[in-house]
């Protein structure tokens, strides 16, 4: 799997997570999974969460750390175990730094606070991955804390790359462990 932290200022609007986002954009083919900082605002039209349009829960975040990951020939139900996978690796990045972080299903929370948000959906060709994390909380519509302004994680970047490469290995790790065995 490839990675990239984009040095540039995104906007997530929920349209981004589209079928080969990432190759026109940033020319990255294959596998692959980009960071970002930036803006998110989700509006009910772009939502892929039917819960949240029924619900009518927009996202919105004043500043947060995106991930998008496009994976080939795999499955849904595959998808989701890798959306899991990555939020894991974020909970496990952030209790290395001291955080008490819960984790239910693909949320994440710290001091009953939603840290993140995430959703796995499949297109004709790929699985796509965004999840969230707040940088600032600030305006959020629910109980949610930040990176920076809740947990005082200054080094968004250095943490981005940290999640990127630990994600990417493990992916990396578990293909190359499903060669090495004999069926049976």
């Amino acid at each position: 799997m490839k990675t990239k932290l984009i040095e540039e200022n995104i906007k997530y609007e929920g349209w981004q997570l589209s079928p080969h986002w990432i190759y026109k954009n940033f020319k990255i083919q294959g596998d692959a999974t980009v960071a970002f900082i930036g803006e998110c605002e989700v509006k009910l039209t772009e939502m892929v969460d039917i819960e949240d349009v029924i619900n009518n829960e927009p996202i919105y975040s004043k500043n947060m750390l995106s991930f998008i990951s496009e994976q080939f020939n795999v499955g849904l139900v595959e998808g989701v175990f890798r959306q899991r996978l990555l939020i894991c690796i974020i909970k496990e990045a952030l209790e290395k730094r001291g955080f008490k972080v819960r984790r239910n299903g693909d949320d994440l929370f710290v001091n009953n606070k939603k840290l993140t948000v995430s959703i796995a959906t499949k297109s004709l060709t790929s699985i796509l991955i965004h999840t969230g994390i707040n940088i600032d909380s600030t305006g959020a519509p629910i109980a949610a804390c930040g990176l920076s302004n809740d947990l005082g994680i200054t080094d968004i970047e250095g943490f981005a790359k940290e999640v990127l490469t630990n994600y990417s290995e493990e992916i990396n790790d578990i293909i190359m462990a499903s060669t090495k065995v004999r069926g049976v």
